[in-house]
């Protein structure tokens, strides 16, 4: 027998395999006509090893948009953890997200474009995710206003407003391929900040 720890790292590398292929898979067929056999075939698994860590495909795709989540969420809090100041940081969060989805293109168009009639259990994680990025911009935000660094506004609107123009970038650039998404980041960047009133560069 092998040792525990050993174990465990195998059963990470096969889980990781699995989702790799997974996204391979749905990248090529989408979603819809991706099925369980095709993510064995390109993970070179087994059928068991997949239900193992998965009971179904919904389960593969959702756990594939965790690890996009976190992958953001790591993006943004090192962003952040380089900034000075509420606005600087919130700017450093866009910037950070717009980047995380161009250097992740297959993913970003599942999670964007193919799973948007995937129901209840994936609209739900998605409102998670989703929340969670507007409640951190929101806070900060916040902060600008009590640093006297933007003037007093609804930073709940202004919030839903920036996630707005961002999801509409983003999309565009699936769609399209414009315009262009790093290179969108500073033109957006400006026009977000100036419609809050801050300073712009």
């Amino acid at each position: 027998m092998g040792r525990p720890g050993t174990r465990v790292s195998q059963k990470v590398a096969t889980r990781e395999r699995i989702l790799g292929a997974a996204l391979e898979v749905f990248a090529r067929k989408g979603y819809h006509r991706a099925i369980v056999d095709d993510i064995v075939r390109a993970s070179s698994t087994s059928k068991g090893a997949v239900y193992h860590h998965f009971p179904n495909k919904e389960a593969v795709f959702l756990a594939l948009v965790d690890e996009f989540a976190e992958r953001l969420a790591r993006a943004v809090a090192a962003a952040i953890a380089e900034r000075h100041g509420a606005l600087a940081k919130v700017e450093g969060a866009l910037t950070a997200a717009l980047r995380t989805f161009a250097e992740n293109d297959r993913l970003a168009r599942l999670i964007l474009l193919e799973a948007v009639s995937l129901g209840p259990v994936y609209q739900a994680k998605r409102a998670r995710v989703h929340d969670r990025f507007a409640a951190l911009i929101r806070g900060y935000l916040d902060e600008a206003v009590a640093e006297r660094s933007i003037p007093a506004l609804d930073t709940r609107v202004a919030t839903l407003a920036w996630l707005g123009a961002v999801n509409e970038i983003v999309v565009q650039w699936l769609h399209t391929g414009a315009p262009d998404l790093v290179k969108s980041i500073p033109p957006l960047t400006r026009i977000l900040l100036h419609s809050i009133g801050a300073e712009t560069r």
